[in-house]
């Protein structure tokens, strides 16, 4: 096989690698940027979701906190993959859809491609080079 064969090519391997690499940086960015400042400081978040007129403000600010920053983690682990993705998907459309429901697109745009990717991997799973594989055995190709 030359070169431009074996870059054309997808395998098991090169699928679950890139699998591992979304997770990693998705998922890292999501727990460490947005979900870790987050818990650090849940009651100035609260006072935002409140005046978006959520009900339980402080509820629903917790849970969008820790959905990001356990979803994040899980994700990047490969760990409870499929679930953690619903979590994520949940919290990135409400915050697309609800809370930049009325802003421009390039406010909603990161939310939008956090939800897509949260999309992708509920739908393709872990990989082999995750926590899911290991424990549960899950992710085999």
């Amino acid at each position: 096989m030359n070169y431009s064969q074996r870059l054309a090519a997808t395998t098991p391997t090169s699928s679950d690698l890139g699998l591992l690499l979304v997770r990693l940086a998705f998922g890292g960015t999501l727990a460490l940027v947005h979900g870790w400042p987050k818990m650090f400081d849940v009651s100035q978040f609260a006072e935002g979701v409140a005046r978006l007129g959520f009900p339980a403000p402080s509820l629903f600010a917790f849970a969008a906190a820790a959905g990001e920053l356990l979803g994040g983690l899980c994700l990047a682990l490969g760990l409870f993959t499929r679930p953690a993705s619903l979590l994520v998907l949940v919290t990135m459309l409400v915050a697309a859809l609800h809370v930049h429901g009325a802003d421009p697109f390039a406010k909603k745009e990161l939310a939008l491609a956090y939800a897509a990717i949260s999309l992708a991997l509920l739908v393709a799973g872990a990989g082999r080079f995750s926590l899911d594989r290991v424990l549960f055995n899950r992710g085999a190709t």
